[in-house]
């Protein structure tokens, strides 16, 4: 990749690096097109004002990816007990005393500075990072020891505090969660029984929601929020609510876009839906640029997910390995709830589209993913491998000298 003074600036898979550069890119034209009304009315006529915002955004996604991309993964194996621990810390911040927005305090405003952040996307690597580090202390010769569910019981009150504030964000992290355990070779008998216990609880859930009066939800968290949301699924034709409006306009545009769409900045339901540069952008990439445009950011998601399984394979440490799966598979699950949303195919959630939405929290941390992978690619990689053997013959060269120099 590119070097400054013999210097590597791009490390790891190129290939991943390309695909993070066309999602950037991706994002400030469709963020740009998207916003240009919005900016209009609330910012006196500045219509690029939210483009300038998302590029200075990309900036610092692109310095914490750099900066990640240096590190060896032994640091996050270090840092993961921490980093979950953060997580639990702003979680019961924002559940108690955080911001509210959207009806839901689901944000943290540190004091002072007025920096404001999702606490649940620092807990998505908090949660990846430690079961990864769970799976990999628990490997024997055979499989992966059920010891390792004991371990991972630190995470349930994370993932219970994010499932009190958004479901959908709750049951991402459970899924990845179980294919990690999958990945890191859970003995098969053990696996089946905790599918069965997370799905008795789930018929649980839903026989709560749906038996409870609603009266008695609005104090449960969110479990109101997703009985209107699967009740308007299911049958969308009985139900009035603003799931309803976003999902009706969400599909207006998907049906206006053809297989070429109504070209760049043409988008005429992005003056109707309430988020169409967040959660629902993935509808107005369909309407401007067709199915054409849409196969083509669906491309580079499934990239990411094969240049995942490329770089996992070359992994000969179990951690690095389970990390990559971990990241990369709540990066690709993320963005096929969002495409799968816009297109009718699942309840409104609230997912953005990982790198192209607008946004800071998000993309930071999604950002922060990237770098991860792209240290772990390039530690095993032959680039990284030959780094490797130079710091050990310097290390072996060092200690030669300091032995000549005692014996003289």
């Amino acid at each position: 990749m590119l070097n400054l003074k013999n210097k590597v600036v791009f490390k790891g898979d190129r290939t991943l690096w390309y695909v993070v550069i066309g999602l950037m890119l991706a994002s400030l034209i469709v963020v740009y097109s998207s916003t240009g009304s919005l900016a209009f009315r609330v910012r006196g006529g500045n219509t690029s004002y939210y483009l300038i915002k998302q590029l200075f955004l990309m900036f610092g996604c692109m310095v914490v990816i750099l900066t990640l991309q240096s590190f060896h993964y032994k640091y996050f194996l270090s840092f993961a007990k921490i980093v979950l621990g953060m997580s639990l810390i702003f979680l019961l911040w924002a559940k108690f005393a955080g911001t509210t927005l959207n009806d839901a305090g689901r944000w943290v405003t540190i004091p002072g500075i007025g920096f404001t952040f999702q606490p649940s996307e620092m807990a998505k690597l908090g949660i990846i990072m430690y079961c990864a580090r769970a799976i990999a202390f628990e490997q024997t010769e055979e499989c992966c020891s059920n010891n390792v569910l004991w371990r991972m019981t630190l995470v349930v009150p994370v993932l219970f505090l994010i499932f009190m504030e958004n479901f959908s964000t709750s049951a991402l992290l459970g899924g990845v969660c179980l294919v990690m355990l999958f990945v890191g070779r859970l003995y098969w008998k053990t696996y089946a029984k905790l599918i069965g216990v997370i799905v008795g609880l789930l018929i649980l859930m839903l026989a709560v929601v749906f038996i409870v009066p609603e009266k008695h939800l609005k104090s449960a968290g969110r479990l109101l929020t997703v009985k209107s949301r699967i009740e308007h699924f299911v049958n969308p034709s009985e139900t009035d609510s603003d799931d309803s409006y976003q999902s009706d306009q969400a599909k207006i545009a998907v049906a206006k876009g053809g297989l070429m769409g109504l070209g760049p900045g043409n988008s005429v339901q992005r003056n109707f839906l309430p988020h169409p540069y967040s959660d629902f952008i993935f509808a107005i990439i369909v309407e401007e640029y067709g199915l054409v445009g849409a196969g083509i950011v669906m491309l580079l998601y499934l990239i990411i997910l094969y240049r995942v399984g490329v770089i996992v394979r070359r992994c000969t440490r179990m951690f690095p390995a389970i990390l990559v799966a971990g990241l990369g598979l709540c990066i690709v699950f993320q963005a096929l709830i969002n495409m799968g949303v816009c297109v009718g195919l699942f309840p409104v959630t609230g997912q953005p589209l990982p790198l192209v939405s607008m946004g800071g929290t998000s993309l930071l941390f999604t950002s922060a993913s990237f770098g991860m992978i792209l240290s772990v690619s390039h530690t095993f990689s032959e680039e990284g491998e030959r780094e490797e053997k130079e710091k050990l013959k310097m290390a072996a060269q060092g200690i030669n000298e300091e032995e000549e120099n005692e014996e003289n």
